[in-house]
């Protein structure tokens, strides 16, 4: 058994402000960074927020929820 429901790895990757209809609403997405040397934003429109994601960093999104993007 596990606790996630799927796993989906977008490497060196833009994707367009979007959010993730297959997603339940009460789960989170689990976005990382791994490699070196490259730099990365996510911004998401619903709470007017840009992220930079740096190597070796996590972040909880609930990507049913809120539109996001990423990107250079």
């Amino acid at each position: 058994p596990s606790i996630f429901s799927g796993l989906e790895i977008i490497r060196n990757q833009v994707t367009l402000s979007h959010r993730d209809v297959a997603g339940s609403p009460t789960l989170y997405d689990l976005l990382i960074s791994l490699g070196i040397g490259h730099n990365v934003t996510i911004k998401s429109a619903d709470l007017q927020a840009k992220l930079d994601h740096f190597p070796e960093t996590m972040l909880y999104i609930s990507g049913r929820v809120l539109e996001h993007s990423i990107g250079p």
